[in-house]
Order: structure tokens, then C-alpha cells, then sequence
């Protein structure tokens, strides 16, 4: 049986992750936190923020501004994790 979490991002009970997908006390609490539908979501808001803010995940500095916006879109803590600014989506019109 999978077990259940009340989600942050879904603001509802939801599926919870099979394993923390993060390092560190952030990944428990992540694991915790976040359903799996969520986490998801995280993933796809990633790719928009790595590509718009020109990120290399390479880098420690860019990984801590990734760090800055998992917990702002996860935990809506901070300013991070939003949409960049005039952001549309490929294929949506202007």
C-alpha cells in the first residue's frame, strides 16, 4: 500500500514519494511534504527555470539558486519558484 501525504503544492492528500528525491535534510523534508503528482510539477517548473535563467547544474551557484526555487515553488517560502517575469510558454500565443 503507498502511503499518503498531505501535499504543499496540491494543498491536498495525495501519493507520497517512494524515496526523498533530494540530499539532505531538504529531501526528508520533501519526502515528508510532497506528493508525487508535486514533485512532478517541481520537475517541469525546473526545466523552465534552468532554461530562462541560462542555469548550468554544474555549477554550486546556479544549484543554490535551483535550492532557492524548489523551496519557494515547493513550500512557497521566499520570492523564488514563480514564473520568470513576460514568461510564455513555446507554442502560446503572445
Amino acid at each position: 500500500m503507498s502511503r499518503t501525504v498531505f501535499c504543499q503544492v496540491l494543498n491536498r492528500e495525495a501519493p507520497g514519494l517512494d524515496a526523498a528525491p533530494y540530499p539532505g535534510e531538504l529531501g526528508q523534508r520533501i519526502f515528508e511534504n510532497i506528493s508525487a503528482q508535486g514533485w512532478k510539477q517541481w520537475l517541469d517548473r525546473l526545466t523552465t527555470i534552468i532554461n530562462e535563467n541560462r542555469l548550468n547544474t554544474a555549477d554550486p551557484g546556479s544549484m543554490q539558486v535551483i535550492e532557492q526555487h524548489m523551496v519557494g515553488f515547493l513550500f512557497k517560502e521566499g520570492n523564488e519558484g514563480q514564473l520568470p517575469s513576460g514568461f510564455v510558454p513555446q507554442g502560446a500565443k503572445k
